[in-house]
């Protein structure tokens, strides 16, 4: 698994003080759709392989197993459909 550290800089935790409730679940699914457009993954495109996939009878344990990146799970499901 590929880590990747974050520095809170002055002006975050100026914007942190404005702010006395952060929605820390909306930045977490901003940062991975950031990181997706960085990777040039569609999340929709993803999320269509993931459930192609689960009605093909994969688990999300053995996609996970089977799988590291998008190619590999769109390669499963192709594979499984021919």
């Amino acid at each position: 698994m590929i880590t990747r550290s974050v520095t809170i800089e002055d002006i975050d935790d100026l914007y942190l003080t404005w702010n006395s409730h952060i929605n820390g679940s909306a930045l977490y699914r901003r940062a991975l759709r950031d990181e997706m457009e960085l990777r040039d993954v569609d999340p929709d495109e993803l999320r269509d392989l993931f459930e192609r996939a689960r009605e093909q009878g994969y688990t999300k344990d053995e996609i996970v197993d089977e799988t590291n990146r998008y190619a590999d799970l769109k390669a499963l499901v192709d594979d499984a459909e021919e």
